[in-house]
């Protein structure tokens, strides 16, 4: 007598949430990235906002909002590669703790000036030089402490947890975008900026004192180095050059949504108030649909992996992310009775991709890295994101010219048309596993 075997489907074993389950370190760093993250999401929100309240009816208030909105990336350009080479020679936890004690002071003592700023009677074009200062001291301290954030996950999990806890950590970054902006908005229409720059040092505090009893069992020995900053910087450089140069692929392609297409990010307060014409709560909302797409993305990855080639999937994740941009400059023509929700829903698709290119790009090079070079290679990882501000001047000059809608639907074209080629013809990145 036959038999008939009939196999059930089975959905493939989930595993979200098991690098955080697992490891007690591991926890440790992510809690701690999640109020550094959100202190992060809500300086951008709030910062943004502010400049555009200080400049409004000004011919330059585009310019100046989308000015204090890049110039946090400029210290990459300078500080972020060196920092690498500090975090290759030091205890990474240990630094990175410094770092963040400073940012909470500085946070406060410029939550103070707004505070005082009636008294001291500042301008409110001296009190946005202050807020440029501000976002530049932030932008020094955050470029070296991004690298040593990411660079301590290879140190708290063992190589074969490494993607799915890479996958949590973007997870956490979106996720944030999702929670803090949505407070931040809400904290400026109800008290004002000040409280938001109050909260965000208290976040920073917070970091801290999830940090004290981190370990660190997957890095290596810290040893007195005999070699200069310049060499071991050179050192790093030709391992990108000549031994993986995947890597350099991968952070050239990474312009494309870290430097043009995140431009669309730094406008969102004009094309808030300007275009769909609401305030900084409505505001708030747009940012954390970013947040939404992208901790949709960060739960796919970290549940099921990766399903094609990463290098594939880095490469059409920025291809509908410019499509997503386009769509969303045209947003309040989609549904003109209700422009929100389409720009709320784009916004969100738009991040999704973005954060899928963010995460493969990520593992991949981690993956690649070995952990003496680590801080190194992270850092000239994200170097490119250095290239924002000087791009966002050009792109504030366009704007104030052309208006938001045009220059956010040019920065999508740019974006397609720059993605299509590299998809023809970048064959080892389609082929990357």
């Amino acid at each position: 007598q036959e038999r008939t075997t009939i196999k059930l489907l089975r959905l493939p074993q989930l595993h979200t949430f098991e690098a955080l389950i697992t490891y007690r370190n591991y926890r440790l760093l992510w809690t701690g990235n999640f109020f550094s993250n959100s202190a992060q999401w809500l300086q951008l929100l709030s910062i943004g906002w502010f400049v555009r309240e200080l400049t409004v009816g000004s011919s330059t208030s585009i310019l100046q909002v989308v000015t204090v909105g890049g110039l946090s990336t400029l210290p990459v350009l300078l500080v972020g590669p060196w920092g690498g080479v500090w975090g290759d020679r030091v205890d990474r936890r240990q630094l990175l703790m410094k770092i963040q004690t400073f940012m909470a002071i500085l946070a406060v003592l410029f939550a103070l000036l707004i505070v005082s700023d009636h008294g001291l009677g500042l301008t409110n074009q001296l009190r946005v030089w202050i807020a440029y200062t501000y976002v530049l001291a932030s932008g020094i301290s955050r470029s070296i402490a991004q690298p040593m954030r990411q660079a301590l996950i290879a140190n708290t999990v063992p190589p074969e947890s490494f993607g799915n806890a890479f996958a949590a950590n973007s997870m956490n970054i979106t996720g944030t975008r999702i929670f803090g902006p949505f407070v931040g908005g809400i904290i400026i229409a109800g008290l004002g900026f000040t409280t938001n720059f109050l909260v965000e040092a208290s976040l920073y505090a917070a970091t801290v004192l999830v940090y004290l009893p981190m370990k660190t069992p997957y890095q290596r020995e810290v040893v007195a180095r005999r070699k200069s900053a310049v060499s071991e910087f050179g050192e790093g450089v030709r391992f990108i050059r000549s031994e993986k140069r995947i890597i350099l692929t991968l952070i050239l392609l990474g312009l494309i949504p870290n430097v043009v297409l995140h431009q669309a990010w730094f406008l969102l307060p004009v094309f808030t108030a300007d275009v769909l014409r609401q305030n900084a709560d409505v505001g708030g909302f747009l940012l954390s649909a970013t947040g939404v797409g992208g901790f949709i993305s960060s739960v796919v990855i970290a549940s099921i992996g990766f399903s094609f080639n990463k290098g594939l999937v880095a490469l059409v994740s920025i291809l509908f992310s410019s499509i997503f941009v386009i769509l969303f400059a045209l947003s309040p023509w989609l549904l003109p009775l209700y422009p929100l929700l389409p720009a709320l829903i784009l916004i969100g698709f738009m991040s999704l991709a973005q954060a899928h290119f963010r995460t493969t790009s990520g593992t991949l090079i981690q993956l690649s890295t070995p952990d003496r070079f680590r801080s190194r290679v992270t850092s000239l990882a994200s170097y490119g994101q250095g290239f924002v501000f000087p791009f966002s001047i050009l792109v504030g000059i366009f704007a104030e010219f052309s208006g938001v809608v045009v220059t956010i639907t040019v920065l999508g074209l740019i974006g397609l048309i720059l993605s299509i080629i590299f998809t023809l013809t970048l064959g080892d990145v389609r082929r990357e596993p």
